[in-house]
């Protein structure tokens, strides 16, 4: 007989389940494993957590009126770093544990960042899409060293970044709410400045911050004005740090040159998504994370901090 019902909702881990049944077998655990594109929303949810013990969730909409509906549940284990998709004081008052694995994801994801200031710098997509088009056109590129990146949120992430752009030359602007070690700017010689200068002196603006209310439309349609009409922005981190509508409106009018985005306000990307019909837009499926290694660490950390809990070792 089953000691815990838990929810998997993690299309990550949910990929790789069958090689995990054994080990939630052995404990006692009964899975509850729904389709999911994505992730869940809190209708869906409603649905599901009404007698489950524990979950190992994505980005599901884990909301107060959900978490009060799963008087049972005991932890919710988010695969990999960010939760701000789970009401964390609501979580809090009712003795829900809430595990992630902290910076997680820091190399696949600066690797990522830097791949789209290459493809942008060097025009590496476009000059593709010429030759397999029959068109053979060399078209201006950059340097990295004749660039500015702006990094906005420097901490696991934007450090790794700061440290990847540095190798190439590039010249490094961060701008964070927390003071950087002194050890940090020593070693890499970052110059801290205020938004509102990064945006104007770059030409790439990569988001590296979690999403939280300080930084829910971070990038609107005022902070968007004073980028340079060159300059490229990067999203790794999360759809509604920027104002969608405000950056769609400043790519239609060339007020900036492109962005390369792997979140969204609303994942799947929809089929009506104005972002599909630009050529100066660069495109993913919320996969900057992707990494063989890191994913496996993931798995196993995200299954140990679940079982830890449902066992009473996790507190």
């Amino acid at each position: 007989m089953a000691r815990w019902r838990v929810l998997v909702s993690a299309p990550s881990f949910q990929s790789v389940l069958d090689r995990f049944r054994p080990i939630f077998a052995e404990r006692g655990v009964e899975l509850v494993v729904p389709l999911v594109r994505e992730r869940l929303g809190e209708a869906e949810l409603l649905g599901l957590v009404g007698d489950i013990d524990g979950a190992l969730c994505g980005d599901d909409n884990f909301s107060e009126r959900v978490l009060r509906s799963a008087p049972r549940l005991k932890v919710i284990a988010k695969w990999g770093t960010g939760i701000d998709s789970i009401d964390q004081e609501t979580c809090r008052r009712l003795g829900i544990a809430v595990r992630n694995t902290p910076n997680a994801f820091t190399e696949p994801v600066a690797d990522t960042v830097l791949g789209y200031v290459l493809c942008f710098a060097r025009r590496l997509v476009a000059m593709d899409r010429d030759v397999h088009g029959g068109r053979w056109l060399k078209l201006p590129s950059r340097a990295l060293g004749e660039t500015t990146l702006g990094v906005v949120g420097v901490g696991n992430i934007g450090k790794a970044v700061v440290r990847r752009a540095l190798a190439f030359g590039t010249r490094v602007l961060g701008n964070d709410i927390v003071t950087m070690p002194a050890d940090f700017l020593a070693e890499t010689g970052l110059a801290m400045v205020d938004k509102d200068e990064l945006l104007r002196e770059s030409d790439f603006v990569t988001i590296n911050c979690d999403l939280n209310p300080t930084s829910f439309h971070l990038l609107d349609e005022r902070a968007i004005s004073l980028m340079r009409p060159g300059a490229v922005v990067i999203n790794t981190a999360r759809g509604g740090v920027i104002d969608e509508s405000a950056l769609v409106a400043a790519l239609r009018a060339g007020r900036i040159a492109g962005a390369a985005l792997d979140v969204f306000a609303a994942e799947p990307l929809p089929a009506d998504s104005p972002l599909l019909t630009m050529d100066n837009v660069m495109l993913a499926p919320h996969n900057a994370s992707n990494s063989a290694r890191v994913w496996e660490a993931v798995h196993e950390s995200t299954v140990r901090a679940l079982l830890a809990v449902l066992e009473g070792e996790g507190h």
